[in-house]
């Protein structure tokens, strides 16, 4: 389950993790031509985390951007545990190193 964007509802949906996005779908029939309702690039993620005490509800973890926080709710704690692990080593595998022009002189 995902906790709404503008209202703090809780609603079921389904989840990929590809290509360095995170996608949800209002059902679990997922094709081509079916269009996420929302989707995060985990380059944009800070970190995933635990968060039953943040929401109140077991099994909650959340996903932390720059711009905002996310709440989910799996139905298991092994399946949360297989969520922030994924996503957690997704968040490492698209996380980029600083480019030159990005360098700073430190002395």
């Amino acid at each position: 389950m995902k906790q709404g964007e503008f209202l703090s509802s809780w609603r079921r949906r389904y989840f990929v993790l590809k290509d360095g996005h995170l996608f949800w779908f209002l059902g679990d029939y997922v094709t081509k031509d079916v269009l996420p309702r929302g989707v995060v690039r985990i380059d944009q993620c800070l970190s995933i985390k635990g968060a039953e005490e943040a929401v109140h509800k077991p099994y909650a973890f959340e996903i932390s951007t720059g711009e905002t926080c996310m709440f989910f709710v799996a139905e298991s704690e092994r399946e949360k545990e297989e969520w922030i692990n994924s996503v957690g080593r997704a968040i490492i595998r698209h996380s980029r190193c600083v480019l030159p022009e990005e360098r700073v002189n430190y002395t």
